[in-house]
């Protein structure tokens, strides 16, 4: 808890992404099913959303399910969308006393049509938090919500709205899923994997990329305030030149 303490204030990222990788090998190593990782992975979520707002972090967003996801076994899946449901109905009452404003971005067509509602009703609830903007990618992947962006200018262009020559990086981030979002500062990932795996590919251009060993399910509040020590002394000049004003 010193740790967290230390590492608030001043110099804290403003959006912190998080790849939560290894809830399966977590499992594996200790004999148990992969349900048992997802189980103990939505308590790392629960510290990393306590851990970030009192490191004083104003949005975090999740990789919760990516859209390569659905190839995984359909009792897998079927397990994650009740873990999800669970989810929603153990911690809504306590983001929205929390004053944590949820959001969810990925396609939701492809999600059990109660989930969506619950998805729904969630982000109808906590829309006036302000402490926190936790998003959650369901459904997700970087390339989709890019193309998506295009479609959506292209057909505004085609339509006749929109001058093909006044699309630009602020047009163009306003067409995606995290429309209002600021780019993502930081971008951690768990499980000693060093790859962003389709996720904010627009988004994490300028992201400070942080990569843990340790497994998502043993991520602490902690981890997160030593993930955010290290943006702190970091240099970030965007392309500049050391020195560059």
């Amino acid at each position: 808890m010193d740790g967290v303490r230390e590492a608030a204030g001043a110099g804290a990222p403003t959006h912190v992404a998080i790849i939560m990788d290894g809830n399966g090998r977590w499992a594996n190593a200790r004999g148990l099913p992969r349900t048992a990782g997802h189980r103990q992975g939505a308590e790392a979520v629960r510290r990393s959303v306590e851990a970030s707002i009192e490191l004083g972090i104003s949005y975090l967003t999740l990789y919760g399910f990516s859209v390569e996801n659905w190839k995984r076994p359909a009792t897998e899946i079927d397990d994650l969308m009740g873990l999800l449901r669970r989810y929603l109905q153990a911690e809504l009452n306590r983001l929205h006393k929390e004053n944590v404003r949820l959001r969810v971005i990925g396609d939701r067509t492809r999600l059990p049509k109660d989930v969506a509602q619950q998805i729904g009703d969630a982000e109808t609830l906590t829309q006036a938090g302000h402490r926190l903007n936790l998003t959650i990618a369901i459904s997700y992947g970087g390339r989709q919500d890019i193309l998506a962006a295009a479609r959506t200018l292209a057909k505004s262009v085609a339509a006749g709205q929109m001058d093909p020559d006044a699309i630009d990086e602020v047009t163009f981030s306003a067409a995606l899923s995290t429309a209002g979002i600021p780019d993502p500062d930081m971008l951690i990932r768990t499980s000693g994997e060093q790859r962003i795996s389709n996720f904010l590919l627009w988004q994490s251009a300028y992201s400070e990329l942080v990569f843990f060993n340790k497994l998502w399910p043993d991520f602490s509040k902690e981890d997160l305030a030593e993930a955010v020590r290290e943006f702190q002394k970091r240099d970030r000049r965007y392309g500049a030149a050391v020195g560059a004003k």
